[in-house]
């Protein structure tokens, strides 16, 4: 099977969206790339704007948070302090804009994204943001701070995106547990993203 491209958009459904805050409760926000260098990062709190339900949104943040079980060391169940605003303000209707602005530092620029497409909107082409580049940026981390040395660009000791994100066996492994608790609990399965999506080199 020929590698995907990371920048091109592909449609796919989306986890169940009260799974994945719940998974940053357990398994953290770094993901499991980060996880090679970085312990569990948890949110402290969360702050709701307008148009706010703290019971829907407590409810979807840490119930049943308690079957996962006991989990390795450094991971532990973390459900975020939750609080709204003072004054809720009332919901504007109109469309949402469909541009994405992103900036950090040592970037010589803002970045403009089309979210339509997930590409520059100046030249079409793809964002500093899309899962190649950051996994390249990975990729070169990954080979000075834990291998001692430089990247060669040897596409044969490269590992695929995929083959990467499988390395962080402490977290595949509580990421497996939190899957299990969540059919245990009669909460359904994790809908899992096609494998084709992640299937390229740096």
């Amino acid at each position: 099977m020929a590698p995907a491209d990371p920048c091109t958009v592909i449609r796919w459904l989306p986890p169940p969206a009260i799974g994945s805050p719940r998974g940053w409760n357990i398994l953290g926000l770094q993901g499991a790339l980060l996880s090679h260098f970085l312990e569990p990062v948890y949110l402290h709190s969360v702050t709701v704007g307008s148009l706010r339900h703290t019971g829907h949104l407590g409810r979807a943040l840490a119930l049943r948070q308690e079957r996962v079980g006991p989990l390795p060391p450094a991971y532990r169940s973390h459900p975020p302090l939750l609080s709204g605003l003072s004054s809720a303000e009332g919901l504007q209707l109109g469309k949402a804009p469909c541009v994405s602005v992103n900036w950090t530092l040592g970037d010589g620029q803002l970045e403009v994204v089309n979210t339509a497409t997930g590409r520059r909107r100046d030249l079409g082409t793809p964002s500093r943001l899309c899962k190649r580049v950051l996994f390249a940026r990975w990729s070169r981390l990954h080979c000075k701070v834990l291998l001692g040395q430089a990247c060669d660009g040897g596409e044969d000791r490269r590992p695929m995106y995929s083959e990467a994100k499988m390395a962080a066996r402490p977290y595949q492994a509580v990421k497996q547990q939190w899957v299990r608790s969540l059919q245990d609990a009669g909460l359904g399965t994790w809908v899992k993203k096609p494998p084709e999506q992640e299937h390229f080199l740096s």
